[in-house]
């Protein structure tokens, strides 16, 4: 499945598959996958649990490597890196959201958001007008000094955001980002995700959602690891 054409895809993977070993046997949770993501779009990935969603997710963002097939990330073969590459790449290039937050409970919400430039090697003077601007971003300015456990879900949510645009990555992942919220809360972290990409941010999005799904120009359906063909 190809992205719009007229550039490199950033995401590229060819033949992509992913096999865990459960017992003596091998499960296989991906099955020939491939996609091409252009930078800038928004794609989100739906199917049924156990569909491969979150495997292929994690795969994009570097957690985890394909046991078949080929990945890459702006023209860089990432299933060729070694583990500190990897780690760098991720760092440098991927901002991750997830549906637990994934907060540390002991930092204030600013130095939470902090955390990645721990690994950047941008000058420490820096780091904390950087956190503060994407915290504006998403709008959580007045909750800077608090901990993690004074926050609702949703300004939790916000702030594991703000964690993942820091370091202005290319290429950003959600994974059920309000799968934890209500309704109304997970509506406004769908605007902000909304927002993001319309800003120029590359969006990959795994929902159970429909309403949210609904929202990205672009929905990729998973059925039993495989790509299902796209609807005439």
């Amino acid at each position: 499945m190809s992205a719009p054409r007229g550039e490199a895809p950033l995401v590229a993977l060819r033949g992509v598959g992913k096999s865990f070993l459960r017992g003596t046997s091998d499960v296989a949770a991906l099955r020939d996958v491939t996609l091409d993501i252009a930078s800038g779009e928004w794609v989100t990935i739906v199917g049924p649990s156990g569909s491969g969603k979150s495997t292929l997710l994690n795969i994009v963002g570097g957690l985890d490597r394909p046991t078949a097939g080929e990945y890459r990330l702006d023209g860089r073969l990432v299933s060729a890196l070694s583990d500190a590459e990897l780690s760098r790449l991720r760092n440098r290039a991927i901002g991750f959201v997830f549906q637990a937050f994934h907060l540390i409970p002991q930092l204030s919400v600013i130095e939470n958001v902090e955390t990645p430039l721990l690994y950047s090697g941008l000058p420490v003077a820096g780091w904390r007008a950087r956190a503060w601007h994407c915290l504006e971003r998403v709008g959580l300015t007045q909750r800077a000094e608090h901990r993690p456990a004074e926050l609702s879900g949703g300004e939790a949510q916000r702030a594991a955001l703000a964690r993942a645009l820091v370091l202005d990555p290319r290429l950003l992942l959600a994974d059920e980002p309000t799968g934890n919220l209500d309704s109304v809360t997970g509506e406004e972290i769908a605007r902000l995700l909304g927002e993001l990409h319309a800003d120029g941010h590359t969006v990959v999005l795994v929902t159970h959602n429909e309403r949210l799904a609904q929202r990205a120009p672009r929905v990729i359906a998973l059925r039993d690891g495989a790509i299902e063909p796209a609807r005439p």
